[in-house]
């Protein structure tokens, strides 16, 4: 995990016996200190947080769920994309056809640039969002093909829109959510035109974060 991970995150974590693996991405991206335990430990199943048949069929449950209901517009945060391609993944087995939007940071925001460019866009590095769950080098391969034909738009949502939803959520629904999780409703904050009269799901995913930063965050001291 990048040491700059939230530490109710690496604490929950360990709390399951896991080993934390703390790395520097100033020195050596996550990815390439994947590779390295990888090849020490060949036995080892390498699962990928978002770039992963398993966690993409794991997260296609909430499609499953939504597949459901009748909503225009769904709209998920996207860090690697294992989350929206999951939901895309449940809905259309289930016959719903309802438009899924993704929302990622605009200072990591190469999901969006990647749907305008046709091809997987890569980061130069991970991206130093407040959204720390959305810090990733790139959309996941496995993800892509999913992300590209489904994915009708990425709303690019700048920090202060990320730290206003959180505190929204706090303020009118009593929800602490992360910065990542609170992506989604920043989406809507960054353009409500374009989701007026439309019946909405925007999805919270998460709510691992530090005390100090939420209490930062709510005092609107970040």
């Amino acid at each position: 995990m990048p040491e700059t991970s939230a530490k109710v995150k690496i604490d929950a974590v360990r709390s399951y016996g896991a080993t934390v693996d703390l790395v520097d991405t100033k020195v050596v991206g996550r990815n390439e200190r994947v590779a390295q335990l990888a090849e020490s430990m060949p036995n080892a199943y390498f699962a990928s947080a978002y770039d992963d048949k398993n966690v993409i069929e794991g997260n296609a449950t909430l499609g499953d769920e939504l597949g459901a209901k009748d909503f225009d517009i769904i709209i998920a945060p996207v860090g690697g994309g294992g989350l929206i391609s999951g939901i895309i993944t449940g809905l259309r087995r289930n016959g719903n056809s309802a438009k899924v939007m993704g929302a990622e940071p605009l200072l990591g925001n190469d999901a969006a640039l990647s749907l305008q460019a046709g091809k997987i866009i890569v980061n130069q590095s991970e991206p130093m969002t407040i959204a720390d769950g959305a810090r990733t080098i790139s959309l996941g391969i496995l993800n892509w093909p999913i992300i590209e034909k489904d994915v009708s738009g990425i709303v690019e949502v700048s920090e202060k829109k990320i730290k206003e939803s959180v505190r929204l959520y706090f303020a009118l629904a009593n929800l602490k959510s992360e910065p990542t999780g609170a992506l989604s409703l920043g989406a809507i904050l960054e353009n409500p035109a374009q989701f007026k009269r439309k019946k909405v799901c925007i999805v919270v995913s998460g709510g691992n974060v530090d005390a100090e930063v939420y209490r930062d965050l709510l005092s609107d001291k970040l």
